[in-house]
């Protein structure tokens, strides 16, 4: 699982107003995201609405060719666990324009999906939230000011308990790396001494994933060659403990696609 997933559904979660949005209902419960079969699956989030309703969301950071069969293949699983057919919403949250088919046509067959490209939300109107999380999820919307806005985050997430301090800019990091602004998040926040300390805790995470992934690469090319560049977008999206994992099944992997597959 990718890092900016946990802290992502978390925000969904968290937030009634951007669910709607998404899924266009709200959720009542939260359910199992767990789907026993032979091969046992796992969704991101599979919710409940007071009317019995089943909503599942799947959230996405790079274009895949598959999606429209991955998701069916979700939607079948869950309609033989549960008995109803979800409503389905793909969340694009990758900065590369959206690519993925909604939809698979066949003989007397007729399946699509909804998707939501995060970046055509209301940034603004998230910006403009009570709920420190919306205001997170904003720095992936279209944003005309982005430093401006992530100063006014920064300042907002100041103001908390120091417990809820520490997890909103945790998540803040996690996102920003979804856009590559962790640098404009360091100098912004070095206006805040408040925040420093926590801060210089995610910088030496950070430095200590580009070590590990620098070692990868190198390790990569001495076996396979130069690494190309399906290859490097989804290492990009690794987290330090899924990269040092990596160093490990190098060992036995016969290809690169075995390795990241």
């Amino acid at each position: 699982m990718h890092d900016y997933d946990v802290a992502f559904k978390t925000l969904l979660q968290q937030s009634v107003d951007l669910i709607r949005e998404i899924a266009g209902t709200t959720i009542a419960r939260w359910l199992s995201v767990e789907l026993p079969e032979v091969q046992n699956t796992r969704v991101d989030l599979l919710g409940e609405t007071a009317g019995g309703e089943l909503v599942h969301i799947e959230l996405q950071s790079t274009n895949d060719s598959t999606m429209a069969l991955r998701m069916a293949e979700y939607c079948l699983r869950v309609l033989r666990f549960f008995g109803r057919f979800p409503q389905q919403v793909l969340v694009y949250v990758g900065d590369a324009p959206v690519s993925m088919k909604t939809e698979l046509r066949g003989p007397a067959l007729s399946y699509s999906y909804r998707l939501v490209d995060i970046k055509d939300l209301d940034g603004e109107r998230l910006l403009a939230s009570p709920r420190v999380g919306d205001n997170i999820v904003a720095i992936l919307t279209r944003l005309p000011d982005i430093r401006g806005s992530i100063h006014r985050i920064l300042e907002r997430i100041a103001g908390l308990s120091p417990e809820q301090r520490e997890a909103a800019l945790r998540r803040l990091m996690l996102l920003a790396g979804l856009r590559n602004l962790e640098e404009v998040i360091d100098e912004e926040a070095k206006q805040m001494p408040i925040l420093n300390d926590i801060l210089d805790h995610e910088v030496l995470g950070r430095e200590y994933k580009r070590g590990e992934l620098t070692v990868l690469r190198g390790l990569i090319e001495k076996r396979f060659g130069a690494v190309p560049a399906w290859a490097d977008e989804r290492l990009a999206t690794k987290s330090a403990a899924e990269i040092v994992d990596l160093n490990v099944r190098l060992l036995d992997a016969k290809s690169l696609e075995e390795l990241l597959g």
